[in-house]
């Protein structure tokens, strides 16, 4: 039985199909170009982007966890490899962006969910047509997955004339459809689809059963006397007649006295059963690739947006970043989105935080109590200028981002007994890969490095590889219980996590820009050794008890 390989995370590469006349976001031409990908620009190579250098830093953002609540029951789309390639051009962050801003209509979305849906229809049929044991059977869930590839396809067409949506992608994708609809290719596809169906329609045939023999005649003479019953037998109906049709599943498969059956039939009528062999062989293939690669593409966006959707309910607000090459960067009332979606779910308050760069600015130096935002701060920073990369709106009310071309993370790590190297020696040699792997077009994220050693060696230790990130240029967050480098030059900004003025052990887990206020570390080494209030409190009132009781 032909199969159609039309499963949307096994799109071949697409070729160009027709032209679409588009220009540049400054107005400049730049000619006749073909639709070839919702999600990669014409300029991209192929419509790829090379993957992040290393998973771990997006494990380190929590990125795995954002990404699987979106990609959650989208398995079969492969979602997650999408995410796995932040955009290097201006250009095609642009692309994206525009293909968002089309899908905040919703006569928009709703039709790109219709499609969807009419596709993953149309795979079901596809699946049932793999599993089936006899031909025949095989032959009818291919040709309801024809029909609804059709009935898909045109929709699609149909809707997006009526839409007219703005984005060079979304435009390319309408012209496309347009020209494809009205192709010979696919006419003759649905032409041919029709007549088959209406064929099989017509299929009429008598069964004789007995003494356990069954003889299958042609029926074609014999007229439907279904509607004279009817007549007849009206004037005698008192209430509506309850219907004893049966409703055969496709989904049932057929016994082998069904199957012989079948095959009889077909012998009976087989002008029309030939028709339909030659018709399963012939459009095997019959799924367009830019059909099935946008069916798959597309639902970066709508899994993106109901991820977006939720948040907004809640009350936080995502915006289009200002993407650049300026490192003068800027962020409003933003968050962690997967410590959001944790937040959310347990009903509690999501706290929002800003922050902004000036030249010659590079550094941001968080500082802080434990427990009180730091490494959250240094997370959503991260965040943000990934997701940014993808084309995807962000967290916050507005944000200017810096588009960078890797993004590196240096969090601290367990020790591994299996590499021989000491805690201390395997943070310096992280580092020193990263930072001879880093451009000056790099991002930098460091959470508490160098807590294996002492205050004087951690404190030496950061100055100088500060001083090799100030050389690169490179944009850094870091997380420190080291108030020095807040200060270390022009490139740093300090940020400090703040509590309650009036109850210094309850965090705001608000971070705003001001000087270090020197007791990160004191505050850290009295948690290390238990000499906070709270500890020293507990130990002398267990001492008093155990007095007391002696």
């Amino acid at each position: 039985m032909p199969t159609n390989p039309a499963h949307p995370a096994n799109t071949p590469p697409a070729k160009a199909f027709c032209p679409s006349n588009i220009s540049r976001p400054d107005g400049t031409s730049i000619g006749t170009l073909p639709f070839r990908s919702i999600l990669f620009d014409f300029w991209e190579s192929d419509g790829q982007v090379e993957e992040q250098d290393s998973r771990a830093s997006f494990h380190d953002l929590n990125l795995d966890q954002i990404v699987d609540t979106i990609t959650a029951g989208r398995e079969e789309y492969d979602l997650r490899s999408y995410f796995y390639g932040p955009l290097r051009n201006i250009e095609n962050v642009h692309y994206r962006q525009d293909v968002f801003r089309d899908l905040v209509n919703p006569d928009l979305l709703r039709l790109v969910l219709s499609f969807g849906e009419g596709m993953r229809s149309m795979r079901g049929h596809l699946a049932i047509s793999e599993k089936r044991y006899y031909g025949r059977q095989k032959q009818a869930a291919f040709l309801d997955a024809v029909e609804t590839y059709c009935n898909a396809t045109s929709k699609l067409t149909e809707g997006l004339l009526a839409v007219d949506p703005a984005s060079r992608a979304f435009k390319a994708l309408r012209e496309f459809l347009v020209r494809y609809s009205a192709s010979e290719e696919f006419n003759e596809l649905w032409r041919r689809t029709e007549q088959v169906r209406g064929d099989l329609s017509r299929v009429r045939y008598s069964l004789h059963i007995h003494h356990g023999r069954v003889t299958v005649d042609r029926n074609d003479a014999e007229g439907d006397y279904s509607q004279e019953v009817l007549k007849t037998f009206q004037k005698f109906q008192q209430a509506d007649p309850r219907s004893h049709r049966l409703k055969v599943s496709l989904s049932a498969e057929m016994n082998h006295i069904e199957a012989e059956i079948l095959d009889l039939v077909a012998t009976l009528h087989s002008e029309i059963f030939a028709r339909l062999d030659e018709y399963c062989d012939r459009y095997r293939n019959y799924c367009h690739e830019l059909i099935s690669r946008f069916d798959r593409e597309v639902q970066f966006y709508v899994a993106y947006l109901k991820q977006m959707e939720s948040l907004k309910k809640a009350g936080l607000s995502f915006c289009f970043p200002v993407c650049s090459q300026s490192k003068e960067v800027q962020a409003i009332d933003t968050y962690d989105l997967a410590l959001a979606n944790q937040l959310i779910r347990a009903r509690k308050d999501v706290v929002t935080n800003s922050f902004c760069s000036k030249e010659p600015e590079r550094i941001f130096v968080v500082s802080g109590p434990n427990q009180g935002g730091k490494t959250t701060f240094a997370r959503t920073f991260g965040q943000l200028h990934y997701l940014a990369a993808l084309g995807c709106p962000v967290a916050g009310v507005s944000a200017n981002l810096f588009l960078f071309d890797k993004l590196f993370t240096h969090f601290e790590k367990e020790e591994d007994i299996q590499n021989l190297h000491g805690k201390l020696e395997d943070e310096l040699i992280r580092i020193n890969q990263i930072l001879e792997k880093a451009t000056p077009n790099s991002i930098l994220i460091m959470n508490e490095s160098f807590l294996s050693t002492t205050m004087n060696d951690a404190l030496f230790l950061s100055r100088e590889v500060m001083k090799r990130i100030a050389a690169l240029n490179i944009l850094c967050v870091t997380v420190t219980f080291l108030d020095e480098l807040a200060s270390l030059n022009e490139t740093t900004v300090s940020m400090v996590s703040t509590v309650n003025p009036k109850d210094p052990q309850q965090r705001t887990f608000q971070v705003i820009r001001k000087p270090a206020d020197g007791l990160a570390y004191a505050a850290a080494i009295a948690e290390k050794y238990h000499l906070t209030y709270d500890a020293v409190r507990t130990r002398v009132g267990t001492s008093e008890s155990h007095g007391s009781g002696s």
